[in-house]
């Protein structure tokens, strides 16, 4: 496939630029295809990794949670519907957003697609300033349907979002700001797991990399002070944590 470069302007970047960096993982093993949508992607604002086979598309998938997933079909090892399909069966990706961009059009195509788990299915040759904005549609959607509570009950454990108090059969815990975030990101994200990375990103507000022993060394600190409570607490050995009722 021939693809050429199009360089979105300065009005439609800002007409469709996130307001919150979010990132991006794009599937393809076409080196142009790539090109074209990691390019018009950084000029939105988002973070984008790539991967060019489906072995490396489950591994970053699952390390780095991205916040949307952009997948060919045709792929080698494995097909994009192959992946959409593994990815929708593991509780750390569940519910993360993937369009399919692929150059098979048939209507056939496009409903199995849908119906293995895909968010919105696009052909190529596309429209970058149309893959934007779906893709803007999709992490919106998204963001409404996951707008924290302010009150979250688990049995005894009480969290009160507002007042930052964390409560064990009424009876206030102890926490740190860092700790009492933490707790609560992973509350609010019940039943989905999370990776040391992703909770670096949103606990601790880095952008880049570094010793995830940070998250393990707060998240023991967290079950050794709410004591009982620390059954809501779940480590999935290789990947993260997960808050289970």
């Amino acid at each position: 496939m021939v693809v050429t470069r199009l360089k979105l302007c300065d009005e439609s970047v800002r007409d469709i630029l996130p307001t919150v960096k979010q990132r991006i993982l794009v599937v393809d093993d076409e080196p142009e295809a790539v090109e074209l949508v990691e390019f018009n992607l950084k000029q939105a604002g988002y973070a984008v990794t790539t991967a060019a086979d489906g072995a490396e598309a489950l591994k970053k998938a699952r390390a780095q949670t991205p916040d949307l997933i952009v997948l060919d079909v045709m792929l080698p090892e494995m097909d994009g519907f192959e992946i959409c399909k593994t990815l929708r069966l593991e509780a750390a990706t569940v519910r993360t957003p993937i369009l399919m961009l692929t150059a098979k059009a048939a209507e056939i195509d496009r409903v199995l697609g849908l119906e293995l788990g895909a968010d919105d299915y696009l052909t190529k040759p596309f429209s970058p300033r149309e893959l934007m904005l779906r893709i803007k549609k999709i992490l919106a959607r998204g963001q409404a349907e996951e707008k924290p509570k302010d009150q979250l009950r688990f049995g005894d454990l009480h969290i009160d979002v507002p007042r930052h108090v964390a409560m064990w059969k009424s009876k206030p815990i102890e926490l740190t700001a860092t700790e009492f975030k933490l707790l609560t990101i992973l509350a609010q994200r019940s039943g989905r797991v999370q990776s040391r990375d992703q909770l670096l990103r949103d606990v601790w507000e880095y952008d880049s990399l570094i010793d995830t022993r940070t998250v393990d060394t707060h998240m023991r600190r967290l079950r050794e002070k709410i004591g009982a409570a620390a059954k809501h607490l779940d480590t999935v050995r290789g990947v993260g944590y997960r808050f289970v009722e």
